[in-house]
């Protein structure tokens, strides 16, 4: 996720319209998911429900935030912001987990004092019921988002699926859950997936940091990326070696700094071609970054090794 290979043959405005829609649908889902949830939980009295009744509203709140996040991070750069405003994906990322920690601690409070009182679900049906729609409307949106991801590798929208992905899995538990204490009588389940479901959404939450600092942080490329690029650079017949590469990921742009090993006798002119052509190569593969490729000539021992 972290690397940026060549997206797909859409330009960049489809691509950008494409993560303005992923974020539309995410919201329009939250939306309809708490209403349906909201509902359910009236009627079953299911903390297991009302757990991914809150992580719904904490959904809408993180969707809400990546909608206005991805707006501004394909803002073009401008005089206060030359590198653009890419990183914007990555705030949004750090504030989608600081909301799925708040909803993991409310549902552990919640299930706590249930598991110190428990009490019976009701109308259990309507809540297996609400569930399967939640989980088809759910898996809908992840698929959309993953589509989206694939042609643009966005930090924002990869977080948002990956807790839209742990709701399928949430829902599909309180399905277990409601069966084990209708069915079984098992009225302490309910309480206890809910707590399962606090540990599940706290971890997605760190894998969601995870991925924003290596954004602020600017992490370097993976090193198969890092590889990527020097075979491309390395490719070309005039450029006896690589040194001083460095990578960073903002948003949807890649920025790669790179020193080139010329012939020492090369004129300006020369020099200059052989780098607008590496660039090139780049660009094929890397159609958003931005490469600054500095020319230097090549220790006079890797000229006597390749001249020998």
């Amino acid at each position: 996720m972290i690397g940026n290979p060549k997206k797909s043959e859409l330009t960049a405005s489809q691509r950008e319209g494409l993560m303005r829609a992923a974020t539309y649908c995410a919201v329009l889902t939250a939306t309809v998911l708490i209403f349906i949830k909201g509902w359910a939980y009236l009627a079953t009295d299911s903390v297991s429900i009302l757990s991914t009744f809150v992580d719904s509203l904490l959904d809408l709140g993180a969707s809400l935030v990546n909608l206005l996040a991805v707006r501004q991070a394909l803002v073009p750069p401008d005089d206060d912001h030359r590198f653009g405003h890419g990183k914007a994906e990555a705030l949004a990322g750090l504030l989608q987990s600081a909301f799925i920690v708040g909803s993991a601690l409310f549902l552990v409070l919640q299930a706590t004092e249930r598991l110190a009182n428990p009490e019976p679900v009701h109308e259990s049906g309507i809540g297996i019921i609400v569930m399967g729609i939640s989980i088809a409307l759910t898996l809908m949106l992840v698929s959309f988002q993953r589509y989206v991801i694939k042609r643009s590798q966005s930090v924002a929208i990869s977080a948002d699926s990956l807790h839209y992905t742990g709701d399928i899995l949430v829902n599909v538990s309180v399905i277990v859950a409601l069966i084990l204490a209708d069915q079984l009588g098992w009225i302490m389940a309910d309480a206890l997936f809910a707590i399962g479901i606090a540990g599940y959404i706290s971890y997605n939450a760190w894998s969601i940091v995870r991925l924003s600092f290596a954004d602020l942080m600017d992490e370097e490329l993976p090193d198969e990326e890092r590889d990527k690029i020097i075979e491309l650079v390395t490719n070309h017949p005039d450029v006896l070696g690589v040194h001083d590469l460095r990578t960073r990921r903002s948003g949807q742009k890649v920025f790669i700094q790179m020193h080139l090993d010329l012939m020492p006798d090369l004129n300006l002119a020369e020099a200059h071609i052989i780098s607008e052509a590496v660039e090139a190569s780049i660009l094929a593969s890397y159609p958003d970054a931005e490469a600054l490729i500095h020319q230097d000539p090549a220790p006079q021992e890797l000229v006597d090794k390749i001249q020998n």
